[in-house]
């Protein structure tokens, strides 16, 4: 069951981008998706901490998942995962307020063009 429910938390994300971001190899954490190998307490908790779901989700103990709205929207972790977009979305809370809203005004621009 976990080996599914990682697949499903995983979505679109490679496994690679998962393992990084949780501190495993790849090799290590497509162990723990494919049902190889089970993974201690504190690996299970940064699973966990990552997903933002509870150590029963994982395990299949329960159903409710705990995610956040945004987070089951398919087009918000399509934007969130883009590495590109990222790097501007982590620049934007650093930047001064005239350039946001240059930038609010420029998007405001781009929607009403499509």
């Amino acid at each position: 069951m976990l080996g599914k429910n990682l697949k499903k938390l995983r979505g679109k994300r490679t496994q690679e981008e998962i393992a990084k971001a949780v501190g495993l190899s790849r090799a290590r954490y497509a162990h723990y998706e494919n049902d190889i190998r089970e993974p201690d307490l504190e690996t299970l908790e940064r699973f966990a901490d990552f997903f933002d779901v509870s150590i029963d989700y994982l395990l299949g103990r329960t159903e409710k998942q705990n995610l956040t709205p945004q987070e089951e929207d398919a087009d918000f972790q399509a934007f969130a995962y883009n590495p590109e977009l990222q790097k501007f979305y982590k620049e934007l809370p650093y930047s001064k307020e005239e350039a946001v809203q240059r930038l609010r005004d420029i998007w405001e621009i781009l929607k009403h063009e499509n």
